[in-house]
């Protein structure tokens, strides 16, 4: 870890989780430097070792605001993040027995293919959803002024949206631990529900920012929200919403992974008793109000994750390599974060561009990954040459966790 301060441009320091500040693309620097000029950061900022552009802060890039809540330094898909269950499933039959749809690996990604709507699908009937109506139930009892009319309008449609995988680098994986063991990892947010939200409250920020006092420039993106105000407790409330929906949403998908991987081991494998451990559900774009360094603040953490002591987190990496399970060391110099994966090192226009259809599927083969995807001609944005060396981003953070189980990619569902 390494301290970007010059005081004559700089408000607050930031704090790096690499070697150099070479390996830091210079619009994500340059992001972080307008961060670190909000009159309202507490301490410095953050910026994890997978940490790239994003939109108004970097991804893999961590605050904590006094009194204020940014939307853009959450993101558009609140919530965020993944979900994992360690199974005692051998690997091997997986990758051995023949089925009328490939090997057993292929016919399981077939089948939660045929189940899971994924990119711009949607269920087509409604599906229950318990945070959606709670949410209704508890509507009557708020104070914090009437709820937006777009927002409450895409509570019907996040009906539909519940149990359904994103696109871009949203995932279902098939793993294989070191000692030969299937995992599950689901990697998806929010949906369409967390991006109306963003835009909707950011879009606020950004008028009354303008006869605001603190003449942050509009550039920036970074239009924030008083948290003792009513649009800010809105935005808070609905925030949560958003952060309770992904997390059933990511639920929602797992138990329908489960249910496939159980129903077609027992019918190919033989294998009719799967015990499940080590079950992990987290989000890696959100913000919460905790204490560091003697203050009550809001912390944000956009693409990355809670890191606090003895509290498990994962870290995946880019499809075809390795994920990690870790667990929290509490380094309060990264407000108890870590990052949330692999990050990006080219953006999706330039990953698409170099990297053909062709040639990504063929190195998927050449791994011996198995791919699930509906629409293949986008796959070049995903592949793993778009992304940072997972290794080197573990070794980046070992003062903020410690890795206690890999995870190698067998077969991988995209969006």
């Amino acid at each position: 870890m390494f301290t970007i301060y010059d005081p004559n441009e700089q408000k607050w320091p930031i704090k790096v989780w690499l070697e150099d500040v070479k390996q830091i693309e210079a619009v994500c620097l340059k992001q972080a430097k307008n961060l670190s000029n909000l009159p309202f950061i507490h301490k410095w900022v953050a910026l994890m070792p997978d940490t790239h552009s994003g939109y108004g802060m970097p991804i893999g890039g961590v605050i904590g605001t006094e009194k204020v809540i940014i939307p853009n330094a959450v993101g558009v898909d609140i919530g965020c993040g993944i979900n994992y269950i360690q199974t005692d499933i051998p690997i091997k039959p997986l990758l051995s027995i023949d089925t009328p749809n490939g090997k057993l690996a292929q016919a399981i990604v077939g089948d939660i293919l045929r189940n899971l709507p994924t990119g711009f699908e949607h269920h087509k009937k409604r599906q229950e959803c318990k945070v959606i109506d709670d949410f209704l139930a508890d509507m009557k009892k708020s104070e914090i002024g009437s709820d937006p009319e777009e927002l409450l309008k895409e509570l019907e449609s996040a009906y539909y949206q519940v149990g359904t995988l994103g696109g871009g680098n949203h995932f279902i994986e098939l793993q294989t631990d070191d000692s030969g063991y299937l995992g599950l990892m689901v990697h998806s947010g929010s949906r369409n529900l967390g991006k109306k939200i963003c835009d909707h409250f950011n879009n606020k920020a950004i008028e009354l920012n303008k006869s605001d006092d603190l003449s942050i420039p509009a550039e920036w993106d970074l239009a924030y929200l008083t948290t003792e105000s009513e649009i800010g407790k809105q935005y808070i409330r609905w925030m949560n919403l958003a952060l309770d929906f992904a997390k059933e949403n990511r639920s929602r998908m797992m138990d329908l992974v489960v249910e496939k991987v159980k129903i077609l081991t027992e019918k190919y494998a033989g294998i009719n008793k799967v015990e499940l451990s080590n079950k992990i559900n987290c989000h890696h774009n959100y913000a919460s109000f905790e204490e560091h360094y003697g203050k009550m603040v809001w912390v944000h953490r956009k693409g990355a994750i809670r890191a606090g002591k003895g509290e498990l987190g994962i870290i995946p990496g880019a499809m075809g390599s390795y994920s990690y399970l870790v667990v929290g060391k509490g380094n309060p110099e990264s407000f108890l974060s870590c990052s949330h994966g692999a990050g990006r090192r080219m953006s999706r226009s330039e990953a698409k561009a170099k990297y053909s259809v062709q040639d990504t599927v063929f190195d998927l083969k050449s791994l011996g990954v198995f791919l699930g995807k509906q629409k293949r001609s986008d796959i070049g944005e995903e592949s793993r040459f778009a992304y940072k060396d997972i290794q080197s981003v573990i070794e980046n953070e070992l003062d903020l966790i410690d890795p206690i189980h890999r995870l190698k990619t067998i077969a991988v569902i995209k969006g």
